[in-house]
């Protein structure tokens, strides 16, 4: 069976607010690497025409725009952190740059939501693919590595369907503004 495989590196803050580490605790960043494996739904031997599965620009574009446009030098919150009422009421302008996440946005958990936000973008395109596994490398020795249903690892309080990571646009939060 074939497999698309991309990567993408982005920039980005964070803060992890329930943990134990007094580290992450304090606002700081990584340069990070999103790769995707994408296999199709329906597999089939290749048509003796184009042979691929679907051209690879036509597989990454939304993701990659998504990537560069929306998550690159976002700040990660979790949506209880103190900070985001913050940026409501002292900086507003700079909500949309805010990724807020269910509990802390470990890699582990944003590994889980951008798969399901890029298998939103493959359904809504009709593409005949899905995300089937996903790695962010958070350093250069750190990488977490998801496959399964991001649904049945999103915290229970957020799974419904209207969340910024099953909608097929460019959002990062819930945040109306």
């Amino acid at each position: 069976m074939f497999e698309l495989v991309f990567t993408r590196r982005f920039s980005m803050a964070h803060r992890l607010i329930h943990g134990s580490s007094e580290i992450c605790a304090t606002p700081h960043g990584h340069n990070e690497e999103v790769t995707v494996y994408l296999k199709a739904l329906d597999p089939g031997s290749l048509d003796g025409k184009m042979n691929v599965l679907t051209p690879f620009e036509k597989a990454k574009s939304t993701w990659h725009r998504f990537i560069d446009g929306s998550v690159d030098h976002a700040f990660q919150l979790s949506e209880n952190d103190p900070l985001v009422e913050w940026f409501k009421q002292h900086e507003p302008q700079r909500l949309s740059r805010l990724l807020l996440t269910p509990g802390d946005p470990t890699t582990e958990l944003t590994a889980c939501l951008f798969m399901a936000k890029l298998n939103s973008f493959l359904s809504i395109e009709r593409s005949g693919l899905y995300c089937d596994q996903i790695e962010i490398a958070e350093t250069p020795t750190n990488t977490v590595r998801f496959t399964g249903n991001p649904s049945d690892f999103i915290p229970k309080n957020r799974k419904d369907k209207d969340c910024w990571w099953h909608r097929a646009d460019m959002s990062i939060s819930d945040l109306h503004f």
